[in-house]
């Protein structure tokens, strides 16, 4: 069975939008954990927003080397109640959110990572459909924007299962739902 990993680039204060602060803190480390990732991964999950963000760059942005032919080679499944034509890979689910993840979920495979999408993960956590949450956190604060535990959301109670730290003080902080 698949696991649903939540892949988020998050500052100190919670905000996952827009992570174009983390371009000072991108050391070798940090880009060797987020390619073995990925290539740990054989799909990505992705909402409506940052699928169109990264089908609009991913595929003709130069100089990505190996990360970049397997981002544009992975199966993509996207969320959206909007969209109608697909490209870069990418397969549209319309139907139930929950029965469809599920789906994905019994397929066999790798992994299926979340990257972005703060929606969608928000979603998702609320049906209790993320195995992991893996969130890199940068030293950084924004001071405003989306951020990813929401006030209003439901209480969810995790266990930390893995912390590693870079070079340029980036914490990826690993976490699965507590199940009691």
């Amino acid at each position: 069975m698949r696991k649903i990993v939540a892949s988020m680039l998050m500052a100190l204060d919670g905000v996952v939008e827009n992570p174009e602060w983390t371009v000072q803190f991108r050391r070798e480390d940090s880009q060797k954990y987020k390619s073995d990732e990925l290539f740990a991964s054989d799909a990505l999950l992705l909402g409506r927003r940052t699928y169109q963000e990264f089908a609009a760059g991913w595929p003709s942005m130069q100089g990505t080397g190996k990360y970049g032919e397997r981002m544009n080679s992975l199966p993509k499944f996207v969320i959206s109640t909007t969209l109608s034509e697909m490209e870069w890979n990418a397969s549209l689910l319309t139907g139930n959110l929950a029965e469809e993840v599920s789906r994905i979920k019994q397929q066999p495979g790798q992994d299926v990572l979340i990257f972005g999408s703060g929606e969608l993960v928000h979603s998702l956590m609320s049906l209790d459909l993320i195995d992991e949450y893996r969130l890199m956190v940068f030293p950084v604060v924004v001071g405003s924007g989306k951020r990813l535990f929401r006030e209003g959301s439901e209480k969810k109670v995790l266990k930390l299962i893995e912390t590693r730290t870079f070079s340029s003080g980036v914490i990826v902080l690993t976490y699965q739902p507590d199940q009691p």
